[in-house]
């Protein structure tokens, strides 16, 4: 039943609603459409093992990069609109030997999207565990081609919340080509006194985290455009006859709408971790016959208004619409088990205009 009603709530949401009205009222459904691809009913799914740690790191990196509703806050310091998690496959049975744990990793980066351009890749590492008896100590190390030594990576910066980064993007981009693996090892020694019988602790495994540039995230802002609307609105307005300064609508008539989609309603809360809501917001309302500057109408709108008062009323008048946008994050679980953090640009109506 549960299934039926969020099936039926999908499809109305993509299929009922006229794109011309939802164009209007509030960018819903590319939302929607874009996180569909991601969705469990897609080919390709399965249910992968992002919890833990990784899982914990994710939400803090979001936490840090957005607020509950999904915006990006100001002063972010991702550098990016896509931070993806990509989890290792392990190779050897026994990686304990003594006080030693050896574990090598392969990190496979096939199937990435063609739009997603890869800016930085870091793999993130707990140097330091805790134990009843001492504490496990960790590194790692870049398996070479053929017969060389492995390179010891290094972290960049001191570790944050015990977290280690180390920075492999030069072994992921070579000239102009990204290779399609990476290939290391997970070194720990038990350091403790002696007598200590701590039983074999698995550290947590690292992991990859690729910094994207998604060119499809719809980039091209819509916030540089009120900028360029302000140079040509409310020139006419202040030129028009004074018959025209009646007394007119409030601008709280066109205004912003909330319209508040649940994830959960739509099936999809297990696989999209925050945020747990999506409020796009739309505009609705009648515009003033007189377009006052601070509605930032352009002045095609202003003449529209004035034709369809004074010389036809079959103009029609001007429509109340979205005027700036903001973007969302999202953080996700993908079909292969990894994690996704996107911004989705102009996702969030913030104000509204007449035009």
């Amino acid at each position: 039943m549960a299934l039926l009603f969020s099936t039926s709530l999908l499809l109305l949401l993509l299929l009922v609603v006229p794109p011309s009205q939802a164009a209007k009222k509030s960018p819903l459904l590319p939302l929607l459409q874009a996180l569909q691809m991601q969705a469990p009913g897609s080919p390709g799914w399965r249910v992968g093992p992002a919890s833990g740690q990784p899982l914990r790191y994710m939400l803090n990196l979001y936490r840090r990069a957005a607020d509950r509703e999904g915006r990006p806050r100001r002063g972010r310091s991702l550098g990016t609109n896509t931070v993806r998690l990509v989890q290792a496959s392990s190779h050897g049975d026994q990686p304990w030997a003594g006080r030693w744990y050896v574990q090598p990793l392969t990190y496979r980066l096939e199937g990435q999207p063609e739009a997603e351009h890869l800016l930085r890749a870091t793999v993130v590492y707990l140097p330091s565990l805790s134990l009843a008896h001492g504490r496990l100590l960790c590194a790692l190390e870049l398996v070479a081609a053929g017969e060389a030594p492995g390179v010891l990576l290094s972290p960049a910066a001191r570790p944050r919340h015990g977290w280690a980064e180390v920075d492999v993007t030069p072994y992921l981009v070579l000239g102009n080509s990204s290779m399609r693996s990476l290939a290391l090892r997970h070194v720990c020694v038990h350091a403790g006194r002696a007598g200590g019988h701590d039983a074999p602790v698995p550290p947590s495994r690292p992991f990859l985290l690729l910094y994207l540039n998604d060119t499809q995230a719809g980039l091209a802002s819509l916030a540089a455009e009120p900028h360029r609307h302000r140079r040509d609105t409310g020139t006419l307005a202040h030129d028009l006859p004074n018959y025209l300064r009646e007394q007119g609508e409030e601008k709280s008539d066109c205004s912003l709408r909330p319209f508040s989609v649940s994830f959960a309603q739509l099936g999809w809360d297990h696989w999209i971790i925050a945020p747990h809501r999506y409020n796009p917001r739309y505009c609705k309302g009648a515009c003033p016959h007189l377009l006052r500057y601070d509605y930032h109408a352009p002045n095609h709108a202003v003449v529209q208004s004035f034709v369809h008062q004074l010389v036809d009323a079959n103009v029609p008048r001007p429509s109340c619409v979205p005027y700036r946008y903001s973007p969302i994050s999202v953080l996700m679980i993908e079909r292969n088990g990894g994690i996704l953090y996107k911004e989705y640009e102009n996702m969030i109506a913030e104000s509204c205009t007449c035009r």
